[in-house]
């Protein structure tokens, strides 16, 4: 099985979720018993890399994460994965940087959309992943997919919730109820499912809270890493 380099601390709550499903899924398909992937983590200062996205210092952030994997490379990563949905705004720096592949998360929420047959989805996530362009063009341009997005307003409010909330493992009902409205909304504009697309929103939604389909960016970014480690 090849070695997965993990860039994580993007937050440190859902990097522990990588970490838990790809062993999880790496013992299951290796037959069980004592099997688990091998796996080398760099675990970030998550305050430090939010203030380069809100600053707007992405090509210092893209440098910092460079060097993190090339760190990670030296040590035997056979691949990378950014564990985060909004740091993938440098992923074009990282990737062409390295000798080993970087699996993208939005590639991975991608194909899972696509094997249900849907064309349009919502996009839940940090303002700077609802309102970039990094990932809705990659999903529109690379994979046919149409995204919307919340109000700003909403927005904000899924914000709070993920920086003062989530990222500290608090789950309240008011916030979930305040998501799944959210999906509500987008869904009365034409969703066909919705992308959970920050790290830390599958601690709080999951799909057994609503009859849309949900996408777990998480579990879909480290199961696709298991699925490159063991080809």
């Amino acid at each position: 099985m090849k070695k997965i380099g993990l860039i994580g601390g993007l937050s440190w709550q859902s990097t522990v979720e990588y970490y838990r499903v790809i062993n999880e899924e790496s013992n299951r398909r290796l037959g069980g018993g004592l099997d688990t992937a091998e796996c080398i983590l760099y675990s970030v200062n998550l305050a430090q890399k939010l203030g380069r996205m809100a600053r707007g210092e992405q090509k210092q952030l893209g440098e910092e994460f460079l060097d993190i994997g090339k760190k990670l490379v030296a040590a035997g990563a056979d691949m990378i994965l950014l564990c985060t949905n909004t740091m993938h705004a440098v992923y074009d720096v990282l990737s062409s940087g390295l000798s080993v592949p970087v699996i993208h998360i939005a590639d991975a929420t991608a194909d899972a959309i696509k094997k249900q047959g849907l064309q349009k989805v919502a996009l839940l996530g940090t303002p700077f992943t609802m309102s970039q362009p990094f990932y809705k063009d990659r999903l529109k341009h690379l994979h046919g997919i149409d995204v919307i997005v919340p109000t700003e307003e909403q927005g904000q409010e899924i914000y709070r919730v993920i920086n003062e909330e989530l990222t500290f493992h608090i789950l309240k009902e008011k916030s979930r109820r305040y998501f799944l409205d959210v999906i509500d909304s987008l869904r009365d504009q034409g969703a066909q499912g919705a992308i959970l697309g920050c790290t830390e929103i599958p601690l709080l939604i999951q799909q057994e809270h609503t009859d849309l389909p949900v996408f777990d960016t998480t579990v879909l970014h480290a199961m696709a890493a298991v699925d490159a480690a063991l080809a």
